[in-house]
């Protein structure tokens, strides 16, 4: 059974930094491409960044290329999401997602596998 745990996130000024996690326990984790995407209060759910179970260059969002790295340990069976440059608008729940084999990664109807969320505020 697949399960995903999340851990970081939290409160930090404009301009910080944060970094969150993501472990995958279930099959093998290399088989999955991890996404990440984050949703605000009253907004959709909005793509952040992925990798695709073969690995390579992550993927992003326009609003955090740049701004944020998404990097994947196999032998940890975790996902991060270094975020830097956090601005207020970066403020929401974040998810970490996963799809076995996935080839499409923005989409959130694409991945079956979702983490708790965790809370991202940034402050002015």
């Amino acid at each position: 059974q697949e399960q995903l745990v999340q851990s970081g996130g939290g409160l930090v000024q404009a301009g910080g930094s944060l970094r969150l996690s993501c472990t995958y326990s279930g099959r093998t984790f290399d088989y999955y491409t991890m996404g990440w995407f984050r949703q605000a209060p009253g907004k959709a759910r909005e793509f952040v960044a992925a990798v695709k179970y073969s690995g390579g260059s992550g993927y992003y969002g326009d609003s955090v290329k740049g701004r944020f790295t998404i990097s994947r340990d196999n032998a940890k069976s975790t996902v991060y999401l270094q975020m830097n440059g956090l601005t207020p608008e970066d403020t929401a729940v974040y998810y970490c997602a996963a799809d076995r084999y996935g080839l499409a990664y923005t989409d959130p109807r694409d991945y079956p596998y979702w983490g708790q969320g965790t809370q991202v505020t940034v402050s002015s």
